[in-house]
């Protein structure tokens, strides 16, 4: 059917797919490639990238313009449809129009042939660190909405939607509280833990202000709860939230 994935290297720095209808260019990057330290495969075609794409982890595509079939803009766009996969373009064309084509398909970056393997290798490197440079903010960066019995909290709009639709107004105070129970689901947590997490900077342990806004947010929440408790005292330690909670990724998953 296709060309089979060449073997994964002690030293991987990740897996190339390299689309290319000529068996010498294959060849040629496929070796430079492993001889630098990536796991490389090989396809002629759109169909055979598909397949891989389809069945492996790839990390990065060398993805060539003139292609018999669908050409490599075309793959390109079919592509990310559906992944945010590194693509570099290769093309015997050094016009401006060809480049431009390429990157506003989302390409994110181009070699213009004939090239040189280390100039190839330099931008394969170049794209790979931009990639896992977003994948590491990316990871990083907590989810915008998280979801629990049917509530919706907007962590970036700072709202709070009922399972009926209805938006509830919160305070900045207790919006902060509900953040910081919803990220900390069926953990216990202390008056002090919470008077951080709300940017109470009362120091007075006798200071009932959290008391009274849990007191207020629980009675938000208790409106549209069929009678559940989603905040629950524990005597003698603090608070716990008791839905599941889950952030949308979790639920595309």
């Amino acid at each position: 059917m296709g060309e089979l994935p060449a073997p994964a290297l002690v030293d991987d720095h990740g897996h190339v797919l390299v689309v290319d209808d000529d068996p010498q260019i294959r060849l040629l990057v496929a070796r430079f490639l492993q001889r630098h330290g990536y796991q490389v495969t090989a396809a002629p075609d759109g169909h055979v990238m598909r397949d891989v794409l389809a069945h492996a982890r790839i990390d990065l595509v060398i993805l060539d313009v003139m292609l018999p079939g669908r050409s490599g803009v075309d793959l390109c766009r079919d592509i990310r449809v559906a992944s945010q996969v590194p693509i570099v373009m290769l093309t015997a064309r050094s016009e401006e129009s060809d480049r431009i084509m390429g990157l506003e398909v989302g390409a994110d970056d181009y070699v213009v042939k004939p090239f040189s393997p280390r100039e190839l290798l330099a931008r394969v490197r170049a794209v790979l660190r931009r990639s896992r440079a977003r994948q590491g903010l990316d990871a990083l960066r907590p989810p915008e909405t998280i979801t629990f019995d049917g509530w919706t909290v907007d962590l970036r709009r700072r709202e709070l939607q009922s399972p009926s639709g209805t938006l509830i107004d919160l305070s900045t105070g207790e919006f902060d509280l509900l953040v910081a129970f919803v990220e900390h689901a069926g953990r216990v947590l202390s008056r002090d833990a919470l008077m951080q997490f709300a940017k109470t900077r009362s120091s007075d342990p006798f200071d009932r202000t959290i008391d009274v806004q849990i007191s207020r947010l629980r009675r938000k929440l208790e409106v549209e709860a069929s009678g559940a408790q989603l905040i629950k005292t524990v005597r003698g330690a603090g608070y716990v939230f008791t839905a599941t909670t889950r952030t949308r990724e979790e639920q595309s998953a």
